[in-house]
């Protein structure tokens, strides 16, 4: 714990992030689900989805990029599947339905999935899959993204960060939960690098000229104007199997636009012809997977425990203390975060003094 940096307890955070969203003209039930979406990225220690995102959601709402109604439209149905339009509602709303509907068809028949159009940034991807683990089922969950990612051999933005989040259930406390973007990193992660103006590490992002940019400033400019773009994972070319990410990247957005018919990499940049703003059209997909239909969910989660316990036993790299499986360090942050608050950085509290002052949410006495 930063003892420089104020901390903010969980409950006032959660509240603070429903009265601006109440304050911009989202439904209560509506508030509710967004913020628990954010506040479970700050619990889980997840800086560049959680409330570092609040101002980002209300400058795309007062642009019009997002309406802060959410109708949510049943395009098409089937007792395993269904396609959603969210009419570029909440994300957080579209998505959290969407996942809720698959986890009752896979309850009903044992697979579920839904693909989704029309919709906004839904937060963290590993957010749905976990709605599955409390069921005791297998969840994942897809999203495409404006453009942001080359591919191998390219240097101009065209896939997004196309996340992928896998979870399951096991029989310990924690769960298996994988969340990551295709490409080495992500624009969250430079959101963050600017407001602590630190450099990015090299090999993060590329120019036209195919040169590593460290200016966290000069990427998201980059990003937006084309001039700048995320390696995939593996990173450039083909010798450390830069393609792989690539191929990933591509996967999600194949499940987050074919599926549904919608709008697919520069058809994501919420920038219309005449150069205004306009909604972003992002797609997801999400699928649950009952796992009593497969075998019995306690021998599941015995066996998929044993997987992961093996792993963290396995012999360490010299210097190294510990392995970990996806979601452990996740897990182990949220309960300091319970305990001592999420910490917000200096410019991160001009951003919270913004909106209280722009919403008149005087009711708050923060530390800053």
């Amino acid at each position: 714990m930063d003892k420089n940096v104020p901390h903010i307890p969980v409950g006032t955070l959660r509240s603070f992030m429903k009265d601006v969203l109440l304050a911009l003209g989202v439904p209560p039930d509506d508030a509710e689900t967004c913020v628990d979406v954010i506040i479970t990225s700050d619990l889980r220690g997840i800086e560049s989805h959680g409330i570092g995102r609040l101002k980002y959601y209300y400058d795309r709402i007062k642009a019009g990029q997002h309406k802060v109604v959410t109708e949510i439209e049943v395009i098409r149905e089937g007792p395993t599947t269904a396609v959603l339009d969210g009419h570029h509602g909440m994300g957080m709303v579209v998505a959290h339905k969407a996942m809720q509907m698959a986890i009752d068809k896979a309850r009903t028949y044992g697979m579920g999935s839904v693909a989704v159009r029309n919709s906004t940034h839904f937060g963290i991807a590993g957010y749905y899959p976990l709605m599955a683990i409390r069921e005791g089922m297998i969840g994942m969950a897809f999203t495409n993204a404006r453009p942001a990612t080359a591919p191998t051999f390219g240097v101009q933005p065209m896939l997004g960060t196309n996340p992928i989040a896998f979870g399951a259930p096991t029989d310990e406390e924690c769960p298996f939960l994988y969340d990551g973007s295709t490409p080495i990193s992500q624009r969250g992660k430079i959101e963050i690098k600017v407001r602590e103006e630190k450099p990015i590490p090299s090999g993060w992002v590329i120019d036209q000229n195919n040169q590593p940019i460290t200016d966290p400033n000069q990427v998201m400019t980059g990003l937006d104007k084309g001039l700048a773009a995320f390696l995939p994972l593996g990173g450039e070319g083909e010798t450390l199997a830069g393609y792989k990410g690539y191929g990933l990247g591509t996967m999600v957005e194949i499940l987050s636009a074919s599926l549904q018919g919608g709008a697919f990499m520069y058809g994501l940049t919420g920038i219309a012809p005449d150069s205004s703003k306009q909604p972003f059209k992002l797609g997801h997909f999400f699928m649950a997977i009952d796992i009593e239909q497969f075998c019995p969910v306690d021998e599941f989660k015995r066996t998929t425990g044993e997987i992961l316990r093996e792993l963290r036993a396995s012999t360490k790299a010299p210097g190294q203390t510990r392995i970990y499986t996806a979601g452990e360090k996740e897990y182990e942050k949220e309960k300091i975060i319970r305990r001592d608050g999420v910490p917000i950085i200096p410019n991160l509290q001009k951003e919270i003094k913004f909106l209280q002052s722009e919403l008149g949410l005087s009711q708050y006495d923060f530390p800053f």
